[in-house]
């Protein structure tokens, strides 16, 4: 009778896959024994342990990270009741450093796997479709044996070449629509305290390990050939090794599908003038890069232990974004020890001011196993105990300034890196001494009008938006170009089949608009690849919006920005 063993992943969306379940499964010579199921926590525990339990497994393994394991801890005990002979085991970052007291805990779990997984689960598999090797002979477990805890110690590190591609064997139609992770490099180079990339360092081994070259171009190619929508790479930092990462980007540049996005987190200050050229010639839309700044504090960055030449990453994030070809998203990080509101404000401050497409305000997570997890007592450093540890204060920032910085995140989400307001928040933050206070203004007016805890459509946003500035910044700003403004971005997404109340009417301006597109359904001027559209037909596929200079902006949504996804705006005359 074969053995039923089925590999679990809990995904943060739909859109994510898990890619150490797939690297898991293709590890394993037996690999007919090994099936995959994924979910996300957005799914009703009830719907996976019928799921898993229809399946009929005889053991089952959980990927494990901050964001699943509660959802994964709530499901064992339902899922042990059901299937009290099914042994559960446990993998992944969130479970490897607490094993034992994860085992002692949860007494339902037959075991943990820790550390890389692609050598220790084909022996797992071994031991239950084979009867061996024995448990204790296989490294990286933590088990159950005799009611005492039995620990086998760090597996060794696998070698990257050997490693099959865990997507060669996937159905094409998972990869629709879905983000593919991909890794061509494990380890990082830094020691970053609140990181646990580069926490093992095994004796005689490079802390970063490479895939080769070619089987990289190889995976990149099936990428390609599939077309997959995004992706993502995780090597955590891709540039730490110039050379090669030019060879990748240089392959992706001259085999571009102008289909396939290709995601990367890079070290700023380590992209020299050859890299930036490069990038500079990527098709638009191709590559999109992920830079961490974390914190302008110079006395945090050494106490955190991060190397950065922060002006060199500013001058380079400046080039990148006026490239206009690559979607550059920087990341801060609050609660980091030495930094305090102000002291944040100024790190938000000078990372705004660089442009990039997104800026995300990350807060402290306290990993299990991580050096800022050792320092936490020193810091005054209190976390929530429940995943995934964030951090509620520190000596230098209370757990209520934490809080506003919260708000003022949200704030930045809707407002800046959606890339819906490109044109008016420049224009409303200029109003205020800094950015930072301008999206804390804003996060003030939502609390104080009871907008906080209620979800908006698209057009609200917009709306809200402008109540605040006639009701903040009237005497210090034109108001009707801040309304104007606010059209504009509306529609640069879409052309809206109903317009809000509150932008000006087209009526006054019909004949003109109408005029308009009988010219252009003759000539073809502004909306060339349209021919052959009436011009009622060109009236509903584009969006033609009066300005107060007389002129008129020409919406074109059949050409988007790659980088932005906006349509193509051109100014033309109506009259």
């Amino acid at each position: 009778m074969s053995v039923k063993i089925l590999l679990v992943a809990v995904n943060a969306k739909y859109i994510h896959s898990n890619p150490a379940i797939y690297s898991l499964k293709s590890a394993c010579a037996n690999s007919e024994a090994v099936s995959l199921a994924e979910y996300t926590i957005n799914h009703q525990r009830e719907k996976v342990l019928a799921d898993i339990y229809e399946k009929g497994p005889d053991l089952v393994a959980f990927s494990c990270y901050i964001w699943n394991i509660a959802y994964i801890q709530a499901l064992i005990p339902d899922l042990k009741q059901l299937m009290p002979k099914v042994p559960l085991w446990l993998g992944g970052p969130e479970v490897s450093h607490r094993g034992e007291v994860l085992l002692r805990e949860n007494p339902q779990i037959r075991g943990v796997m820790v550390g890389e997984g692609e050598e220790t689960f084909p022996r797992l598999v071994s031991f239950y479709t084979k009867g061996e090797p024995s448990l204790e002979r296989i490294p990286g477990l933590i088990f159950w044996e005799n009611k005492q805890v039995i620990n086998t110690g760090l597996p060794d590190c696998p070698d990257m070449a050997k490693l099959p591609f865990c997507y060669q064997d996937v159905p094409k139609e998972q990869f629709s629509h879905r983000i593919l992770y991909y890794e061509s490099a494990r380890g990082c180079p830094f020691s970053c305290s609140y990181c646990l990339s580069s926490l093992r360092e095994t004796a005689g081994k490079k802390r970063v390990r490479f895939r080769p070259l070619a089987q990289v171009k190889r995976e990149l190619s099936f990428f390609l050939e599939q077309n997959v929508q995004q992706v993502k790479f995780v090597d955590r930092t891709f540039n730490c090794d110039r050379d090669r990462a030019l060879e990748i980007w240089t392959y992706i540049r001259d085999h571009s599908n102008g289909v396939t996005n290709f995601h990367f987190e890079v070290a700023g200050d380590l992209l020299d003038e050859k890299s930036l050229e490069l990038l500079a010639s990527m098709p638009p839309g191709t590559v999109q890069l992920e830079i961490g700044i974390q914190t302008v504090n110079e006395k945090t960055l050494r106490e955190i232990r991060r190397v950065t030449d922060l002006p060199r990453l500013f001058a380079n994030v400046k080039r990148l974004t006026a490239m206009g070809n690559i979607h550059c998203h920087v990341d801060l990080i609050a609660g980091l020890p030495f930094e305090d509101f102000w002291s944040f404000r100024r790190s938000f401050n000078a990372a705004y001011a660089l442009g990039a497409h997104q800026l995300q305000l990350g807060f402290l997570k306290v990993l299990k196993g991580s050096a800022m997890e050792e320092q936490a007592p020193a810091y005054d450093l209190q976390y929530s105990r429940i995943p995934p540890y964030e951090v509620l204060s520190t000596r230098w920032i209370s757990y209520g300034e934490l809080r506003r910085l919260k708000e003022i995140e949200e704030m930045v989400e809707l407002y800046s890196n959606s890339g819906q307001f490109c044109r008016t928040l420049p224009v409303a933050a200029a109003a205020f001494e800094t950015p930072f206070d301008f999206f804390e203004a804003l996060a003030d007016y939502y609390r104080k009008q009871g907008l906080a805890a209620v979800s908006h459509s698209r057009a609200q946003r917009y709306e809200i938006l402008g109540r605040f500035c006639e009701k903040e910044l009237s005497g210090r700003l034109d108001i009707d170009l801040i309304r104007e403004l606010l059209v504009l971005d509306l529609y640069a997404r879409e052309a809206l089949k109903s317009r809000p109340a509150w932008a000006p009417p087209l009526a006054p301006f019909f004949r003109q608009i109408q005029a308009f597109y009988e010219r252009e359904a003759v000539s073809f001027t502004y909306l060339k690849g349209y021919e052959g559209f009436t011009a009622k037909q060109l009236r509903r596929m584009t969006h033609l919006e009066p300005l107060r200079s007389g002129k008129a902006m020409l919406f074109d949504y059949r050409n988007r920005d790659p980088v932005t996804g906006n349509g193509n705006m051109t100014e033309v005359s109506i009259f």
